[in-house]
């Protein structure tokens, strides 16, 4: 994955796709971008697609305007990702989105996850899968 390779944070990016509200809480999606070749994206979705109570399918592929994304060289988190000629930027549900609606509603106290630490449990991936 190219974070990985580039020894940086992913990046995520606040969008224009609402959560649903829930009393005070409200805000957009977060997205974290990953570049996929074409040539393999429709393998990528498919696996993905497998992990629903992961990160699940892609919620957008391709032009980042479309869900509000100004400057995709901009994250609001994490780092600039590179994205290569033959490949396209492809967005899917982030965990960092308490954070973002936290930081819009201000509640007093909040207990989750850091962008780029997530939880780890002894959940194997096959009883996430959706097979």
């Amino acid at each position: 994955m190219r974070h990985i390779e580039e020894k940086v944070a992913v990046s995520m990016y606040v969008t224009n796709i609402m959560t649903n509200p829930s009393g005070p809480f409200w805000g957009g999606v977060v997205v974290s971008k990953r570049p996929i070749k074409r040539s393999k994206l429709a393998r990528g979705v498919e696996i993905t697609a497998k992990l629903p109570n992961a990160h699940g399918a892609p919620i957008w592929i391709g032009d980042p305007k479309e869900i509000g994304i100004k400057d995709i060289h901009k994250p609001d988190f994490g780092d600039p990702v590179s994205i290569k000629e033959d490949e396209i930027p492809v967005f899917w549900a982030c965990g960092v989105t308490p954070q973002a609606v936290a930081m819009a509603s201000k509640p007093e106290i909040m207990i989750t996850h850091s962008a780029g630490h997530m939880f780890i449990s002894d959940i194997r991936d096959e009883e996430l899968a959706a097979l």
